[in-house]
Parts: structure tokens; C-alpha cells; sequence
């Protein structure tokens, strides 16, 4: 199928520049380099017997990470997420996909986003903008979204500096939180609030709770900017200097999970936002996180010409950091693991 509409061809910029330049965020990290976990010299633990499984949605995964949404729309993201999604199924992690904007409006891109062919075990979210919701969507395409992918949760992604400095973006943000209400009252499955990579703090996550929001992924900021992408896809140096200016902006991942925990206990928590590493991860999780995402670090290998055999071996990297974390932590499991007081250094 030819990629022929706007939003195909803005999803195809997205993964070349996510790729191929410096998209880091700039003056801002994600606070994990600051806290150390404590190492335990006599573990008492084997660590061939270090569990990090999990429930997720209702569903048991084998380790707290979710691959985080990141595409579909072109003809091109097809064989990514299928990649993503045969690596989820064989490692038993969960998965979500990226905007399924472009497929609601155009059915016959509904293909991409289809993955359940070869994952059919694991906790799989939709995803649309909630800005969305002040340009005509609703209830019915939010469980359009749902229904397309057999998912077991919808994303609504807010993501107000992106669409700020977006050439094309949706800037319409009044009303938003009660047309989410609407959403999380009526759809068929959980709705999760996610940001982008610029975080979500206590202020967003208290009017997020009141309107029936149980589960948060805080994105926060200081890994990728949405912002530096945004900027190597403006036609005029004013424009691109509007969106470098923002390089900087946001709530670093560690202060976003530690803020939302300290208030909520019932809140499921998405540790995301520049988590480069098991240890990243363990960190993420030992701070109030219940499961933790990554995208770019898997992206690059989703391309590869090995596919979904690249997208494991990356992971399975990162989940061997993690129960090396854990273990040398003196944690046999997450619930131990989310006990661990960290060390500010």
C-alpha cells in the first residue's frame, strides 16, 4: 500500500530522525544517575531462582517492562511492530503501539498496528492523542482503537509540547480532562494516561485520578525530546530554534514515579522516560514504579534485517541487568525489589 496522507508521512520523519539524529533531551536528565542501590555483599539469594515476573492488566508477565508505543500508521511500521510484538510474545512482556490515529480515520492502515497474530499472550495497549478528543473523536473511536488490536488497555498519550512546536500540531487543549472522564467511564477496557517525554507530575495526576485514571505512564523527561524531533522537522531556523528552546523542559522520570507514589497507592505506575538499562529499571521500579518502559533502545534493532530476533536479544539483555540489579540487591522478586530504599547520592 502506498504511503499517501499527512500523518503516514509524518510517522515515517519520526522513525528516521529518531534514528538517525541527536534527539536526547538537552539540560534536563532523568535523575537516575542520582540513586544507587544498595549493594548487599551476602545476598542469601541463588540467582538462578530471581523471579521477575509480575502481573500487568490482569495478565502475568515474565519481567516488569513494557515496550513502549512508538508506531504504526505507514506500510513501512508494519514489520516493526510485528517485530516488537513477536519479541514481547517470546519473552512474555507486554507491548504497546503507537498512534493508531492515522488507522481510525483510514481503516486499510489497520494492518499495521495488527499484531495479535503473533502475540497473543500478552498485555497489548491501544493508543490515541487525547487531544483527539477536542477534534472529533470519542467513545466510539477510542473503541475503534481498542477493538482493532485485541487490547487490553487504551493509551490517550498528552502530549502538549509536540504538538506546540509541531508543524501541523493540535494545539486545542481546553476541556480535555472531562472528555477523558467520558472515556474512562464508558470504554470497554482501562484507560492509561501517558506522556510523552516530558512527564506527568502530582498536579496532572490528582485530576487524572478524579476522573477514573487508575494506571499513569509518567514518560517522564531526559531521555528522548519530542520537542528535538519536532525540530529537525521545521521548514524555517525560527521555527527550529522555537522547538530547540525546549530541548530542556519537563519533570525528570525519577521525580515524576517518586511525586505520583507518594500520593497515590492504588495508582499503577509506568516508569518510562529515558530507562536505557536494567538498572535503570531496577531503580524505576525500587522508586514506586510497577512496570517500566523503553522504546528507543529497542527500535534500531526492530529495523534490523534479523527482526524480532534483534528485539530479543536487547531485551534479554535488559532483563538479565535486571535480576543481576535485584539480585546483588539481596531482592528475589519485584515485591522485594520495591521495598529496596535507594541511596541519593
Amino acid at each position: 500500500m502506498p504511503d499517501s496522507s499527512p500523518i503516514e508521512g509524518r510517522k515515517l520523519d519520526h522513525i528516521r530522525i529518531v534514528l538517525n539524529e541527536d534527539i536526547a533531551a538537552k539540560g534536563i536528565t532523568t535523575g537516575f544517575a542520582a540513586y544507587h542501590l544498595p549493594h548487599t555483599a551476602l545476598p542469601e539469594l541463588d540467582l538462578s531462582e530471581v523471579d521477575t515476573t509480575t502481573t500487568f492488566l490482569n495478565k502475568t508477565v515474565k519481567a516488569p517492562l513494557l515496550i513502549s508505543s512508538m508506531t504504526g500508521g505507514a506500510h513501512e511500521t508494519e514489520r516493526i511492530n510485528l517485530a516488537l510484538a513477536e519479541a514481547a510474545e517470546y519473552l512474555g512482556l507486554a507491548m504497546g503501539v503507537g498512534s493508531q490515529r492515522a488507522a481510525v480515520v483510514d481503516e486499510r492502515l489497520a494492518y499495521t498496528y495488527q499484531v495479535r497474530r503473533v502475540a497473543p499472550h500478552i498485555p497489548l495497549l491501544a493508543n490515541l492523542g487525547a487531544v483527539q478528543l477536542n477534534y472529533g473523536f470519542g467513545v466510539e473511536q477510542c473503541q475503534r482503537a481498542v477493538d482493532m488490536i485485541e487490547a487490553d488497555a487504551l493509551v490517550l498519550h498528552l502530549n502538549p509540547l509536540q504538538e506546540a512546536v509541531q508543524p501541523e500540531g493540535d494545539v486545542n487543549f481546553k476541556g480535555l480532562l472531562a472528555r477523558i472522564e467520558q472515556i474512562c467511564r464508558a470504554l470497554s477496557v482501562p484507560v492509561i494516561a501517558k506522556e510523552v517525554g516530558n512527564g506527568i507530575g502530582l498536579h496532572d495526576a490528582r485530576r487524572l485520578y478524579d476522573v477514573g485514571v487508575r494506571v499513569i505512564d509518567v514518560a517522564g523527561a531526559g531521555g528522548t525530546s519530542w520537542s528535538e524531533v519536532e525540530r529537525f522537522r521545521q521548514k524555517t531556523p525560527q521555527a527550529a530554534g522555537i522547538a530547540g528552546a525546549f530541548a530542556g523542559w519537563g519533570i525528570p522520570t525519577t521525580e515524576a514515579i517518586r511525586q505520583i507514589r507518594s500520593a497515590f497507592a492504588d495508582v499503577t505506575i509506568i516508569g518510562s522516560g529515558g530507562v536505557r538499562s536494567g538498572i535503570d529499571a531496577a531503580k524505576a521500579l525500587a522508586l514506586g514504579a510497577n512496570m517500566v518502559g523503553t522504546a528507543r533502545s529497542v527500535l534500531g534493532s526492530a529495523i534490523h534485517e534479523q527482526g524480532s530476533s534483534a528485539v530479543i536479544d536487547v531485551l534479554q539483555g535488559f532483563v538479565t541487568e535486571l535480576r543481576v540489579a535485584m539480585f546483588c540487591s539481596g531482592c528475589g522478586d519485584i515485591e522485594a525489589l520495591q521495598s529496596v530504599e535507594l541511596l541519593r547520592m
